[in-house]
């Protein structure tokens, strides 16, 4: 008897952290990764083929390896997907290229309610990106994800489309995260310029000039509003 109930305990605590999906894989793998601070891979399945969508690239299809370990070319990769023992989140990992390191648990598997500030940003809710933003900051102030130039092109991007107030939030964020840099002032004086508010983009050349003396363009505008104001 007294076996008996180590052998049931000993199970139990295997179960209890196993990192393997006991049931339903398709269902428990399906989902979005985070891939890092403001970047996510999908995963999904088609006739019960796993696929993913990556960095624009739709539809990868990884070769698999074993039942919860699959190939990825794409990355030079392969990954599996497990449950961390420590907080049960599911995740997909990266195996080690050398037998003698650890596996690691490398991109958590996103609940539906979570959201990436690319999110916020497609959606128009340009306040949660700001927010979202500065609270990835707030942890990594060197988070190579929250990037300017990324956020200047994507409000390019509007502005080429003439949807001036979307390029005007895009470029307000810019501002919010990097109030020191000279450029993020000279886009925003640019939209506002474009959208017909002059007053605002002459206020905005002005601080993008206090931060870059050199910045001719600036000059010009600053005195040809100023002048016919």
């Amino acid at each position: 008897m007294k076996n008996y109930f180590i052998y049931l305990l000993t199970a139990l605590l295997i179960s209890c952290t196993s990192n393997k999906f006991e049931s339903g894989f398709q269902k428990n793998v399906t989902g979005r990764y985070l891939y890092n601070s403001n970047e996510i891979i999908e995963v999904y399945f088609e006739n019960d083929i796993l696929y993913l969508n990556w960095r624009g690239a739709n539809k990868i299809k990884p070769l698999k390896v074993s039942e919860n370990t699959f190939y990825i070319k794409e990355m030079n990769e392969k990954v599996r997907f497990l449950i961390n023992p420590i907080n049960r989140e599911f995740y997909m990992s990266l195996v080690p290229k050398d037998n003698k390191n650890e596996l690691t648990y490398n991109f958590k598997k996103l609940k539906d309610s979570e959201k990436i500030p690319d999110d916020y940003l497609k959606s128009g809710d340009f306040d949660n990106a700001l927010k979202l933003f500065v609270s990835i900051k707030q942890k990594d102030s060197l988070d190579a994800n929250i990037n300017e130039n990324y956020l200047n092109k994507t409000g390019y991007n509007f502005l080429r489309n003439k949807e001036f107030g979307k390029a005007i939030n895009i470029f307000k964020i810019n501002v919010a995260l990097y109030p020191y840099s000279s450029n993020v002032y000279d886009s925003l004086g640019e939209a506002y310029l474009k959208s017909g508010d002059t007053l605002l983009a002459v206020t905005n050349y002005k601080k993008s000039l206090a931060l870059d003396s050199a910045n001719k363009r600036a000059k010009k505008i600053i005195e040809k509003y100023s002048q016919k104001n």
